[in-house]
């Protein structure tokens, strides 16, 4: 998927994820802090980093920008991932 429509969809699931820690954060205050957490833990970082880094340059030879952004998503989504820090009850 190239072009606009696939940076379209890039900007909606973002959108998607922020809305969800923002709906959190009004039933919960504090709870935006938690699913945010991973953005502190060095490993699941430069795990994350280095999942987006490998899939941006293999994807930016077919699709361009577009691709770049995907990778940019997927690698949040791993460093999430990769931080299993227990949830705080």
């Amino acid at each position: 998927m190239n072009g606009p429509g696939s940076l379209l969809t890039v900007a909606i699931v973002v959108a998607a994820l922020v809305i969800r820690t923002a709906v959190a954060e009004l039933r919960n205050p504090g709870s935006a802090r938690t699913q945010w957490a991973f953005v502190t833990n060095t490993r699941a970082v430069t795990t994350g980093a280095a999942t987006a880094v490998m899939l941006g340059l293999l994807g930016w030879r077919s699709s361009g920008y577009g691709a770049l952004a995907w990778a940019v998503l997927a690698g949040v989504l791993v460093a999430a991932l990769v931080d299993r820090r227990p949830p705080e009850t």
